[in-house]
């Protein structure tokens, strides 16, 4: 394994590829207001890393907000992803996305390294500046800030993969090289996808990011985001998350969703044949459904199976 953070197995995994990769958000009970049962996340995990699914995507939310109706899957991102990694061979691992502002970067820079470190190079980042406004004020963090904070956050986690003992400090505290933060990942530093525009200009994303995971987007808007992207990174990758419900009609047309879609096997398999005619490198299906693992193996074998 060579150095540069993006060249570790998970980012290989997801976007060494000519196509389009896909995988999963967690959780894939589609548990999203309680706690899911981890037995049977873990088995949906193995299940989806047999049908040919790239990824497993864990979402980063510290508190429950009613209000916003998504736990996001209720378990601490550390945990759940060393404990994926202990029942997975080689699929990627990702986070979608540590909320940058409310974490400490020296926690952050530890347990991801950890994961990375247990799962044997899988851990691939997304990071952002968040999005419940109750949490700021429950963390001290002033809002406004969000911005500055991701990007102090990178630059300090960064520093911290790539260096030992370093000297460096920002709003979060101050290290004079005394002490080191251990693990070091299995490069020289994790690829970090900003997520969203992370209160961050395009430029910056471009420059500081080793990809760029966004939400659902039109198409006609997503490709314009394509265009623009790769006028200015080349080769770094684009992926999005987006939400599917299948029909039982294999035929049925799309009905649109909050952030996906609710269709046909035959209109989803269109659907991402676009997305990666576009140039796409990666999608994170929420899949929808009361069968979970029924839904994953219909969208495996006739949606996948196109790729």
């Amino acid at each position: 394994m060579t150095g540069r953070g993006y060249e570790n197995a998970g980012y290989r995994k997801l976007f060494d590829g000519d196509g389009l990769s896909v995988g999963l958000g967690l959780p894939l009970t589609g548990v999203r207001e309680s706690t899911p049962a981890v037995d049977e996340e873990v088995e949906l995990a193995k299940r989806a890393e047999s049908l040919g699914f790239d990824g497993l995507w864990a979402r980063d939310v510290p508190t429950f907000w009613p209000r916003f109706g998504d736990a996001g899957g209720a378990f601490d991102t550390w945990p759940l992803l060393s404990h994926l990694a202990a029942h997975t061979d080689d699929v990627a691992l990702g986070t979608s996305s540590v909320v940058l502002p409310l974490r400490h970067p020296i926690h952050v820079a530890k347990s991801a390294a950890t994961v990375d470190r247990l799962s044997g190079g899988r851990l691939v980042l997304g990071v952002a500046s968040g999005d419940r406004d109750p949490e700021y004020p429950a963390f001290g963090v002033d809002p406004d800030e969000r911005g500055e904070l991701v990007r102090e956050r990178v630059a300090a986690m960064r520093a911290l993969w790539r260096g030992e003992f370093p000297e460096i400090e920002g709003s979060w505290g101050r290290l004079d090289g005394d002490l080191d933060v251990l693990p070091k990942p299995t490069t020289e530093t994790l690829p970090l996808l900003p997520t969203g525009n992370s209160r961050q200009s395009e430029s910056w994303i471009a420059d500081h990011g080793d990809g760029w995971l966004f939400y659902h987007l039109p198409e006609s808007t997503l490709q314009s985001y394509l265009d623009r992207w790769r006028d200015r990174t080349e080769d770094k990758p684009f992926a999005i998350a987006v939400r599917v419900a299948i029909a039982d009609d294999p035929t049925a047309g799309a009905d649109p969703l909050h952030l996906g879609f609710r269709a046909g096997v035959e209109w989803f398999r269109d659907y991402f044949g676009r997305l990666e005619s576009y140039g796409l490198d990666h999608a994170i299906v929420g899949l929808e459904a009361d069968d979970p693992e029924a839904a994953m193996e219909t969208f495996a074998a006739d949606v996948l199976g196109e790729f």
